[in-house]
């Protein structure tokens, strides 16, 4: 596999206009995960407002992690753990908060499942906060109910040119303290220093031991530029400005278009087809799905054959000891379906439509099966495959026929 990383910008990029991940994008993403690529989310939105998403896209499955606050921290999605974190010292609050007000500007910070801020009705606040599914507290003395380091703070006015004036201001006096960037035409960020997408991406890599090659970003803002030279494999929305699009190696369709989707199966599924299945990632990677519960494990896959195996033990047994028809009919799901998602073309997906099965003779406890999947028939729109069961010692158990569904992405 060429590319370990998928690193994804949010609001403009994984997000349509509507706010949601759109169903070829998921499917695409699923399956990029399934074949072994970990998703990075890397946003400015608070890491309570990435919950959600990642939990869409199961990153807690598949070894994703949350890059969040413009990449003041980084989450491991599968337990929650912060592996890299940068805040703003308590220090400066008033400092920044005493700016805020000389200029008339709304103020605010993210604490977990609420935004602070001087400016409770402030549209663009309220707009911030329901993106991110939090809670608005309101508080006067800013810098005062802020007992704790912030990852960032935002200024908010819909005076642009006042904005542009403090951000040139703060980048001579701040500098080598915290580090100031306009994220929209009415929001001034400040983080900590050295604090970016990039940076952050970079210590990220350091500690997973992945290189530049094998990192593919997408983004589509003026922010993401740097990760997206970073990257092995940097990518442009179609909607980004041509500032984005001349630093980027490839240039996608616009995220109304499933632009994340296109790049990933032009640019990753497409290179799955042709390279060695990671069957043990695959194994890892599926220890929270049914067939990690039934404790199936994939031993072969190419374009025309599947095997796994399955123990017969206290998960996959009848009470008297023989193996359970049924997992045996979820073994030959199992494998007829990743032998049908290594057929299928980039902009396809797989849905599990029959299966059948004859059970021939009993396996006992203690034992462990193997099945052999073999594909009968290809055609544009279905699968068949055959699915022959066997004992440790060869001995036939079952033999099941499966038919998939081949249906293209919408």
């Amino acid at each position: 596999m060429k590319y370990k990383l998928l690193v994804l910008d949010v609001d403009g990029t994984l997000l349509n206009e509507a706010k949601e991940i759109s169903r070829r994008t998921l499917s695409a993403l699923l399956k990029v995960q399934q074949m072994g690529v970990r998703v990075v989310l890397a946003s400015g939105r608070p890491t309570y407002g990435l919950l959600p998403l990642a939990k869409k896209l199961e990153l807690g499955n598949y070894g994703g992690f949350i890059l969040s606050y413009n990449g003041s921290q980084i989450i491991n999605a599968q337990n929650g753990e912060i592996l890299f974190e940068r805040r703003i010292s308590p220090e400066m609050l008033p400092y920044i908060e005493k700016k805020a007000r000389k200029n008339g500007f709304a103020l605010f910070t993210y604490h977990d499942d609420t935004i602070i801020t001087n400016s409770p009705e402030n549209e663009h606040v309220r707009a911030e906060a329901l993106l991110n599914n939090q809670s608005v507290i309101e508080e006067e003395e800013f810098s005062t109910a802020v007992d704790f380091a912030p990852s960032k703070c935002m200024l908010v006015s819909d005076d642009e040119a006042a904005l542009v004036g403090l951000e040139e201001h703060w980048k001579k006096r701040l500098d080598g303290v915290l580090d100031v960037f306009r994220s929209e035409p009415y929001f001034l960020e400040v983080v900590p220093c050295g604090v970016d997408k990039a940076n952050t991406l970079g210590a990220l890599m350091e500690q997973l031991g992945v290189t530049r090659e094998e990192v593919m970003a997408i983004g589509d803002g003026t922010c993401d530029v740097a990760m997206l030279q970073l990257a092995g494999m940097g990518i442009a929305m179609g909607h980004a400005e041509d500032s984005v699009k001349v630093c980027a190696d490839y240039v996608t369709a616009t995220n109304e278009e499933d632009g994340v989707a296109v790049a990933v199966e032009k640019m990753i599924l497409a290179e799955i087809r042709a390279t060695t299945i990671p069957l043990d990632q695959l194994n890892a990677q599926a220890r929270h799905a049914l067939m990690g519960n039934l404790g199936i494990q994939y031993t072969y896959a190419s374009q025309d054959r599947v095997e796994a195996t399955m123990p017969v033990d206290h998960r996959t047994r009848q009470p008297f000891g023989v193996l359970h028809g049924g997992a045996t009919l979820a073994l030959a799901e199992t494998v007829a379906g990743l032998g049908s998602m290594i057929l299928c073309q980039p902009d396809e997906m797989v849905v599990g439509m029959q299966v059948s099965g004859n059970h021939i003779s009993s396996a006992l406890e203690g034992d462990t099966v193997r099945a052999v999947g073999t594909i009968v028939h290809k055609g544009r729109s279905s699968h068949v495959w055959n699915v022959d069961v066997f004992t440790s010692t060869n001995k036939l158990v079952s033999s099941v026929r499966v038919v998939n569904s081949v249906m293209k992405k919408r």
